[in-house]
């Protein structure tokens, strides 16, 4: 059952989110991966980003003063486009607020930002292969996938 929302408000998220912002990310890696994280490290590695801007900042979307949805943005430099790409990540909006707009709130928000920050020349950001659902919601605010796979190795 969606909720039905009159108004969303978007702001950069400040240290009083890392609860929501930790738990919402737990609940995003079982849902979408399967993953159990760790309680403990991920909400140090959330309070991490407001203790040095450098590894990127949190925006979340309210409706009637909660926090439903959230994303992590982080930077990459291209030397082949002299720019800053911003990486969309721990993308996640609360079950019941779904298909109402919330992301979409939240990336033209990024847009605007973006648009006036003369270094950032695109943004980008994985998705699980059998996420269909934010697959298709990306493509429809325009986005597409590369003709990149990403790799990863972990220590």
């Amino acid at each position: 059952m969606r909720n039905k929302i009159q108004n969303i408000i978007i702001r950069k998220a400040n240290i009083a989110d890392v609860d929501t912002i930790a738990n919402f990310n737990m609940a995003m890696a079982k849902e979408t991966e399967g993953i159990n994280l760790c309680a403990k490290t991920l909400k140090s590695g959330v309070k991490s980003v407001f203790e040095d801007e450098n590894r990127g900042f949190y925006i979340v979307a309210e409706c009637d003063s909660k926090v439903v949805g959230q994303l992590l943005i982080t930077f990459e430099w291209s030397d082949w486009r002299n720019g800053v790409f911003w990486w969309i990540q721990s993308v996640y909006v609360e079950p019941g607020y779904r298909q109402n707009g919330v992301f979409k709130s939240l990336f033209e928000h990024l847009r605007n930002l973006a648009d006036n920050i003369p270094d950032v020349v695109g943004f980008r950001l994985y998705v699980h292969k059998n996420n269909y659902i934010a697959r298709k919601t990306y493509e429809k605010l325009g986005m597409s996938g590369l003709r990149y796979d990403i790799y990863e190795t972990s220590f």
